[in-house]
């Protein structure tokens, strides 16, 4: 009796654990494509600007600069970077447009869009809704 009871709860800690780390990889996606609808877009350099690490913290590049007569595609591999994530470790994502703070925090001539902070914010509901979604399946 006691293996089976042994057995239940080994089953019981990988499923929450499959369940939690589904949470985090689907709520940090949904807070990353957040951040991406608010960046404000010229060329859309800044928001292809955008790379993913397990390991640090990509860098703002000072020469990276869009050009107007260019189009620009959203990277997926972000995406990829959050997929591969296991519980504990910490996801960094950054936009290395040389602009990107001037986009964030404004400047002389141009309004703060604070696009990862007001985001950020949103982490907690962001969550809560993530998980209610996993709880309906």
């Amino acid at each position: 009796m006691a293996l089976g009871f042994g057995a239940a709860i080994d089953d019981w800690v990988r499923k929450t654990d499959a369940r939690m780390l589904a949470v985090a990889r689907e709520s940090t996606q949904r807070l990353v494509s957040l951040c991406q609808s608010r960046i404000p877009i010229d060329t859309g350099y800044a928001r292809a600007s955008i790379q993913g690490s397990l390991s640090s913290m990509p860098p703002i590049d000072p020469s990276s600069r869009g050009r107007k007569d260019q189009a620009y595609a959203e990277p997926q591999e972000v995406f990829t970077v959050i997929a591969s994530a296991q519980l504990g470790d910490i996801i960094y994502v950054g936009w290395t447009a040389s602009y990107v703070g001037f986009l964030e925090n404004g400047h002389s001539k141009q309004a703060p869009a604070g696009f990862v902070r007001v985001s950020v914010l949103e982490w907690p509901k962001i969550v809560s809704q993530v998980v209610a979604e996993a709880k309906s399946r």
